[in-house]
């Protein structure tokens, strides 16, 4: 977020998936079967199963827990019905909220994120409301440590397509386009650099202030609320933390 660490942020998001793997797994498990359904279960023919992969990976989701749930999808692809769900709002004073699904029954997804919004002091808004707001980018979150070579880094994604390399206190950004995020990752893990987080992600354009002690309490039950909910994958705001 703008003036804050995003590493920080990533730790943050672990440290609650930690605490909560059943919920992170069932998502993982339902974008394991989404990418096998829409290209096959062979990861070296299918770049959605790749990055797929390689977010569990990041998640620390074991491997033969991996595995079996590309089987699972392999074996029973007409029984793989979850579909993509994007909903978008607004929550105390007008910060623009992006909610990410990944579902079996839109009825009670969409009942589940307007009960949310509701409950947080915001509303939701018809599609487009707020996605103008927002960048659609691949985001590669690479962690410092003692061994890294920033340098070498740098030349690996940029002759691999990288359109921005951001560099923090504790770690490296590197921004893509959307179509070139799987060639980057690929090209970073294949050189042997630690990814902390990859994933396609919706990057605000600019960021909204919460003063009022009321707001930030409704804005943390909103996150909260979405972030309980199993079928929510992703959620992506402006709210300057």
């Amino acid at each position: 977020m703008s003036g804050h660490s995003k590493f920080a942020n990533i730790k943050h998001k672990k440290e609650k998936n930690d605490a909560a793997k059943g919920k992170i797994f069932t998502i993982l498990g339902r974008e394991l079967a989404v990418a096998v359904k829409s290209g096959g279960a062979d990861p070296a023919s299918n770049s959605r199963l790749r990055d797929a992969i390689a977010k569990a990976k990041s998640n620390n989701m074991p491997n033969d827990t991996i595995e079996r749930s590309i089987k699972k999808a392999a074996g029973n692809l007409d029984g793989v019905n979850y579909e993509s769900i994007t909903y978008e709002g607004y929550g105390p004073k007008g910060v623009a909220i992006i909610v990410e699904a990944l579902t079996d029954n839109k009825n009670r997804t969409a009942a589940n994120v307007r009960s949310a919004f509701t409950k947080g002091g915001g509303n939701m808004g018809t599609t487009g409301c707020v996605n103008f707001m927002f960048d659609e980018k691949g985001q590669i979150m690479i962690e410092k440590n003692d061994e890294l070579n920033g340098e070498a880094l740098e030349e690996t994604a940029i002759e691999a397509g990288a359109e921005d390399i951001n560099e923090e206190d504790d770690g490296f950004e590197i921004i893509t386009s959307p179509d070139d995020f799987s060639a980057v990752r690929e090209a970073i893990e294949s050189a042997g650099f630690p990814i902390a987080e990859a994933g396609i992600n919706m990057i605000a354009q600019t960021y909204t202030e919460l003063s009022d002690p009321e707001d930030i309490k409704k804005m943390n039950r909103l996150l909260d609320l979405l972030d309980d909910d199993d079928d929510v994958k992703n959620v992506y705001h402006n709210w300057d933390e």
